[in-house]
């Protein structure tokens, strides 16, 4: 669904235009469309991500130690990058 939307969005499709066309593949709203809100929720997720790779690498690598029943020790500081 977020590559559809991103695909339109980039020619030129707001998202309001592409909501009815869309629908949710899983979970208790499977086969239906999804908000409005939760697309722009999805689209905020994605940026986030892109712009902070290492974090989601990170989260990522604690919860498969969570998985296997390993407590994810304590990470040393990330220096601000602005403060660089």
């Amino acid at each position: 669904m977020l590559h559809t939307v991103l695909q339109r969005r980039a020619g030129g499709e707001s998202v309001e235009q592409s909501q009815p066309d869309l629908i949710v593949p899983t979970g208790k709203r499977k086969g239906r469309n999804p908000s409005v809100a939760s697309i722009y929720r999805a689209l905020a997720e994605h940026v986030n991500r892109e712009a902070h790779p290492e974090a989601v690498a990170q989260a990522h690598a604690d919860f498969a130690a969570l998985q296997v029943n390993e407590v994810p020790g304590p990470r040393p500081a990330i220096p601000d990058r602005t403060s660089l």
